[in-house]
């Protein structure tokens, strides 16, 4: 039987072969590519919401850290100026804190937000109720989503919904749940308060509380 042999100096083998090499080389690198990419965590990234120049996220701080899940979610309660979240349910926590927190401001190794978010500031949370700037209301009313009262603040198409979570009092006791909102700002009063923002059906304002009481987080983007 004839020996097959392919001629080495072949000038079609040594342009054929270099040629596949190259193109599979470059498959492999564009399929590996493709698999580093990741999907971005839907419970730590927020598209935001932009009201009177300050950009808010839509939904409410849970575990710390992340978001809750949707935007009539409730999320956790928060002492002031600590990191730990507490139940927006259970009747009852354990071990509640009833220390007074301490500090001048809420500081950035305490803030529960996700990254490149963070506890808003006084004047932030007045922002909501009033544009300083142009001298108007920002608009807000109270209305149910999903089954969830709360909030509506900002005007079509820029508007955010903060759920009526209700709080923890001084002793970690729920209270005001579905009938009130209590949001946390990062301003402190004085050793024992801090500003927070409050509504209800009728109204909302912010208002200087117990920085022990336990209220919701609604982050703004850092700039």
């Amino acid at each position: 039987m004839k020996e097959l042999k392919f001629d080495k100096k072949h000038p079609s083998m040594n342009k054929t072969f270099p040629t596949i090499f190259i193109f599979l080389l470059l498959l492999t690198l564009s399929t590996s590519c493709r698999a580093r990419r990741t999907t971005p965590n839907p419970l730590t990234t927020d598209i935001g919401v932009t009201i009177n120049g300050i950009t808010w996220a839509t939904r409410n701080v849970d575990a710390p850290g992340t978001f809750a899940a949707n935007p009539e979610d409730v999320g956790m309660f928060f002492q002031w100026n600590r990191r730990k979240g507490w139940s927006t349910t259970d009747a009852e926590v354990e071990e509640w804190d009833s220390s007074i927190p301490e500090g001048t401001k809420w500081y950035a190794e305490n803030d529960p937000c996700p990254e490149g978010w963070r506890v808003p500031t006084e004047d932030e949370l007045r922002s909501l109720l009033w544009a300083w700037v142009a001298f108007r209301n920002a608009g807000s009313e109270w209305t149910r989503i999903n089954g969830r009262s709360g909030r509506l603040f900002g005007t079509v198409p820029n508007q955010i919904f903060l759920p009526a979570a209700g709080a923890r009092d001084t002793s970690g006791a729920l209270l005001g749940a579905g009938t009130w909102g209590y949001y946390w700002s990062s301003t402190s009063g004085d050793a024992l308060g801090g500003w927070g923002l409050d509504f209800n059906c009728s109204g909302n304002a912010v208002t200087f509380y117990n920085r022990v009481g336990g209220f919701s987080v609604r982050c703004v983007k850092i700039n």
